[in-house]
């Protein structure tokens, strides 16, 4: 799985969260307003750290299930939300999707 980093969130190769490389052109076809509440809850796990962020309801951190077990998301609003997978070895979070959930 090839990562990058997203320019608009962090330029710098040791941030916590980064982005799938299939990803990144993904979030170009998405709405502005949930690219940047990704960029939002981005910021605020290299800052503050995931396990503090998951504490805020506000995203909805809950583990999937399934064929998804392993992967985890956060609701960017109603309809939209993002998958991520943690890395414990190295203390990476990769976003590997941003999709429409179905109710």
């Amino acid at each position: 799985m090839k990562i990058k980093t997203l320019l608009d969130v962090s330029s710098k190769k040791d941030e916590t969260v980064q982005y799938d490389t299939k990803l990144i052109k993904d979030l170009q076809k998405l709405p502005d307003f949930i690219v940047e509440k990704l960029k939002m809850w981005a910021k605020s796990v290299n800052a503050l750290g995931i396990a503090k962020v998951r504490e805020s309801k506000g995203f909805h951190d809950e583990p999937l299930k399934g064929t998804r077990k392993g992967q985890r998301s956060i609701r960017l609003n109603y309809y939209y939300r993002a998958i991520y997978v943690e890395d414990k070895k190295s203390i990476k979070i990769i976003v590997i999707e941003v999709n429409k959930h179905d109710y």
